[in-house]
C-alpha cells in the first residue's frame, strides 16, 4: 500500500464514481423501493455489520455495495414519502451536492483565514436569518452547530454568561445564588440536558405545565418565578419553544418575552422546528414575538430539508459568543488577526468544524426564499389533508397548530395505552409508513408529521388506509 492507492488512479475514481451515481440515483429516484422502516434483528444486523474484518482491502465496488445494501435494509429511510417522523426530511439535492464539494475540499472553519470563504458563508447566513426573525440589525450574531442540541447548550451557557460576569473564570462555585431556567413541559429534552452537561443540574430546570393545547402557560410561569426569587434563588434564562417536537404547538412568544424582560431574564426561543415558517407570509405571524428574542435556535435540516445536521444559534448580542468561548492561543494560525473578523474557534463550542453551511447556502442559491416557501406551504397544507381524511375515517385529533403536525387516535385509545403500541407496530411492519407513538396529555396516541416536501395525497390516503387495517386487525 502506498500514497497513490490512497489517490486512486484516475480511472478508478472515474468507475468509482459513476458506480456509486448510479446507486444513489435509483435509490434517489425511487425512496419508496425500500420499506419505509427496517426490520429490527440486532444479531443479523451486527453480523453484517462485522462480514468484514479488515485484514485484507476488498475491491471498492465490493466495499460500496456491502455499505449500500446495509444502508437500504436497515435505515428508517427518512426520503420516504411515507416517513411521518421526527422532523427528519427528505433532503434537498443541492444540500447533497453541497456535502461532496465539502468533503472534496475538506475545509477547517476553526480559523477563519483558512477558510475564508466557507467562514463568510455562514456569517452572511446567520445575518440573513436574523434578519428574517426581526432581529436588530446592526446587533446578529451566531454561529453554525452540529445540531438543535449544541444550538440550546450554546444558548445556555451564553444565557449565564451574559447574567453573570465572572462566571467564565469562577464558574457556578462563584456565583452567591442558585440560577434556575424555565422551560415548558413540552420543551425539547435537550434543554435539560444542556443544564445537566453544564454543570447547573436538572433540579434548576422549572419545567411548566402547559394548557390543554400544550402550550406554556404565562400566569403559571410568572407565578413560578416569583416563588423562586422569595426562596432566595437567581432566574437568569426562559426558553419558548416554537414548534415543540410532540404536538408542533407555538409557545405564546410575545407574553413570555414580556416576562423576560420584567424579570431580567435572557429570552431564549427554540424554534428548531417551526422557525422555517417565518419565510411563508400567510403563517408568519404564528412567531409574533420571535423578534424579541435573546437567541434563536433553527435547524435547517428540519423545515428546510437539508441533510443532518444543519443548525444555528442566532443572537442580538454581538460580543457574547466571544465573552462564552473566547480563548487565547500560541498556536492557532494569526494571518487574518489584522482584520475585523473573528476566528470561529474562539466564537463557538467546536473548535475544527465542518463546512455546514453551504448545504443551507447552495439549496438558496438554486431555490431561493420562494422556492422554500412554496414547498412549505404544500406541507402546511398536506397537514390539513391528513387531519381532514382522519376526521373522516373516524379518528380524533388531539393537537391544534398550523404546523402540518398531527397527534391523533380513537376513542378507545383513552381506555388502553396498548393500543396506540399495536397499531404504530402494524403501520411499521407494513413498511409503507412510518409513525410514532406520543401521548398527548392523558391519552397514548399516534402522531404524524409532512416532513417530506414529495408526500403528495396519494400517500395520507395510503397512510390512512394501513391505519384503518391495523386498527381492525387488533
Amino acid at each position: 500500500m502506498n500514497r497513490m492507492d490512497f489517490n486512486f488512479k484516475d480511472h478508478e475514481r472515474e468507475q468509482a464514481w459513476a458506480y456509486l451515481h448510479d446507486q444513489l440515483e435509483h435509490y434517489y429516484q425511487d425512496p419508496k423501493s425500500v420499506h419505509a422502516a427496517p426490520s429490527l434483528d440486532l444479531g443479523k444486523i451486527q453480523g453484517y455489520v462485522g462480514k468484514y474484518i479488515f485484514e485484507d482491502p476488498v475491491p471498492v465496488q465490493e466495499a460500496l455495495d456491502h455499505v449500500i445494501r446495509g444502508m437500504r435494509q436497515y435505515t428508517v429511510h427518512t426520503p420516504h414519502p411515507g416517513y411521518y417522523g421526527l422532523y427528519n426530511p427528505r433532503p434537498v439535492f443541492p444540500g447533497i451536492l453541497a456535502d461532496t464539494i465539502t468533503a472534496t475540499f475538506n475545509p477547517q472553519l476553526a480559523a477563519w483565514s483558512h477558510a475564508p470563504f466557507a467562514n463568510e458563508v455562514e456569517n452572511y447566513l446567520v445575518h440573513q436569518f436574523g434578519l428574517k426573525f426581526g432581529l436588530p440589525p446592526g446587533k446578529i450574531d451566531g454561529v453554525f452547530t452540529s445540531g438543535g442540541a449544541e444550538a440550546n447548550l450554546t444558548a445556555l451557557l451564553t444565557a449565564i454568561n451574559h447574567k453573570y460576569a465572572g462566571y467564565g473564570d469562577t464558574g457556578l462555585l462563584g456565583l452567591e445564588k442558585q440560577p434556575v431556567l424555565y422551560c415548558s413541559e413540552e420543551s425539547h429534552h435537550s434543554v435539560a440536558k444542556a443544564a445537566k452537561n453544564m454543570g447547573l443540574g436538572l433540579r434548576n430546570v422549572r419545567p411548566i405545565p402547559t394548557n390543554d393545547n400544550f402550550e406554556m402557560q404565562p400566569g403559571v410561569l410568572e407565578a413560578t418565578i416569583e416563588k423562586d426569587l422569595a426562596q432566595g434563588l437567581d432566574p437568569f434564562l426562559v426558553v419558548a419553544t416554537a414548534g415543540t417536537t410532540g404536538t408542533g404547538v407555538m409557545d405564546p412568544l410575545e407574553g413570555m418575552a414580556a416576562l423576560a424582560k420584567k424579570y431580567g431574564l435572557w429570552f431564549h426561543v427554540d424554534a428548531a422546528y417551526g422557525g422555517a415558517i417565518i419565510l411563508v407570509e400567510k403563517y408568519k405571524h404564528v412567531l409574533n414575538g420571535i423578534e424579541l428574542a435573546d437567541s434563536i435556535t433553527f435547524d435547517a435540516h428540519k423545515w428546510m430539508s437539508n441533510p443532518m445536521s444543519t443548525s444555528l444559534y442566532i443572537t442580538a448580542h454581538p460580543g457574547i459568543l466571544s465573552k462564552t468561548f473566547g480563548m487565547a492561543t500560541d498556536y492557532m494560525p494569526k494571518e487574518g488577526a489584522h482584520m475585523e473578523n473573528l476566528d470561529p474557534y474562539s466564537h463557538s463550542i467546536q473548535w475544527s468544524r465542518r463546512f455546514i453551511g453551504l448545504r443551507l447556502y447552495l439549496s438558496l442559491l438554486v431555490f431561493g426564499w420562494k422556492g422554500y416557501a412554496e414547498v412549505i406551504t404544500h406541507q402546511v397544507r398536506m397537514g390539513k389533508r391528513l387531519k381532514e381524511l382522519l376526521l373522516e375515517n373516524d379518528w380524533n385529533i388531539y393537537n391544534q397548530t398550523d404546523l402540518p403536525v398531527i397527534c391523533f387516535g380513537k376513542a378507545e385509545f383513552k381506555q388502553d395505552d396498548r393500543l396506540a403500541l399495536n397499531v404504530c407496530s402494524k403501520v411499521l411492519a407494513s413498511g409503507k409508513a412510518w409513525i410514532s407513538v406520543y401521548r398527548a396529555g392523558a391519552v397514548n396516541g399516534l402522531r404524524a408529521c409532512i416532513t417530506n416536501y414529495d408526500t403528495q395525497n396519494e400517500d395520507l390516503e395510503e397512510l390512512v388506509e394501513v391505519l384503518n387495517l391495523s386498527v381492525n386487525d387488533l
